[in-house]
């Protein structure tokens, strides 16, 4: 599947656009803050249902607007698939997959798998464990529907079990009953991210060493309470007096998190900025690879100021390995035009260029 013509229509900084795709790799240059990465996160968001760079639809349309508007046209195996979106200000939001809309936004979810990589991606080093988990649920829920329904009703009865512990009195046969039905959501979200992050790992080894020349070693470890106990059961009933005391559960998936070692030591503390950008295209690649052996399809494989803080001859190595080894459809923003198209034209002659200028696509 590729991405073969986008149309938008007051989308952030982009009042009108209408651009035509290569199925193969596609150059979008321009100073910053002219919209290149608004261009990128469009191809994200018909993908998504939402923007990579924020989690909020209130900067999705064009500030004096009240609605954005999306078009995708795919093509799948030879056939054709038409994607709509309209976000409008009152928090309304509509997706039409073939002039047919979606009774739950979320069922669009995994239907155009997508994988992005920016610089907003260091948070994944350095910020909470929450970065981390979405990181997660975004790539399995790519691949997995009952993973996506299963976050979104343990999360529901976490809220209302929390509800519960705050209370003061509260039955602690209600409290069980809240806790049972979160059992099967939890151990389903436990097993499918055990298997994902170690599928992530595997990959994210082999793409590191080949972006850096086998320099490091590098590794990504699981860590979630449900790891040293049989089951979520064991976990809740032994934390109940605790969580009554603090007021809220304190421990469960909600907890999981994702640990990326170099050399065995904590990436965020003993690393360069060359090697976390390095660490972090790897971890991209990884989770690319996973989702096509998972979903036999390929991804759309967005890079987002690719040379932000990577060297020429890296990046260089990175698309000569993404276009020799067949990813798919590649988009790749740049502030220098020169320089992409230097690096791009020696490996092929299947790239399509654009520039971004206030908004403006040529």
């Amino acid at each position: 599947m590729y991405l073969k013509r986008i149309i938008l229509k007051d989308f952030k900084n982009i009042r009108s656009a209408d651009v035509s795709f290569s199925p193969k790799i596609n150059c979008i240059c321009g100073d910053n803050g002219e919209g290149k990465t608004n261009l990128l996160d469009a191809v994200y968001y018909l993908s998504m249902t939402k923007s990579f760079l924020s989690s909020s639809d209130r900067y999705t349309y064009t500030f004096d607007t009240d609605e954005a508007v999306l078009h995708g046209t795919y093509i799948d195996d030879g056939t054709t698939d038409d994607i709509a979106m309209s976000v409008r200000s009152d928090g309304g939001k509509t997706v039409r997959r073939n002039g047919k809309a979606y009774k739950r936004i979320s069922e669009h979810i995994g239907h155009i798998p997508v994988v992005m990589t920016s610089p907003s991606d260091s948070s994944l080093i350095h910020g909470a464990g929450e970065e981390r988990r979405r990181f997660l649920n975004m790539m399995i829920s790519q691949m997995d529907q009952e993973y996506l329904k299963s976050v979104v009703a343990y999360n529901r009865l976490l809220k209302q079990r929390n509800a519960l512990l705050r209370q003061e009195g509260a039955d602690d046969l209600l409290i069980d009953t809240v806790s049972g039905r979160m059992y099967a959501f939890s151990e389903y979200i436990h097993e499918r991210r055990s298997r994902a992050a170690a599928m992530l790992e595997e990959r994210a080894v082999s793409f590191y060493t080949r972006l850096s020349g086998g320099k490091e070693t590098v590794s990504i470890r699981y860590r979630s309470d449900l790891n040293e106990v049989a089951g979520t059961q064991e976990l809740f009933t032994a934390s109940l007096r605790k969580d009554r005391i603090m007021g809220y559960t304190t421990c469960g998936v909600q907890r999981d998190d994702l640990e990326f070692l170099m050399d065995g030591y904590p990436v965020r503390k003993c690393s360069s900025q060359g090697q976390q950008k390095s660490f972090l295209v790897a971890m991209k690649m990884a989770q690319y690879s996973v989702m096509t052996e998972v979903r036999n399809r390929r991804p759309i494989l967005l890079f987002d100021d690719l040379f932000d803080k990577l060297d020429a001859s890296r990046v260089s190595s990175l698309i000569r390995m993404v276009l020799q080894e067949d990813f798919g459809q590649i988009f790749i923003t740049d502030t220098d035009a020169a320089r992409l198209a230097g690096i791009v034209g020696g490996i092929t002659d299947q790239g399509k260029f654009f520039n971004v200028c206030r908004g403006q696509v040529r």
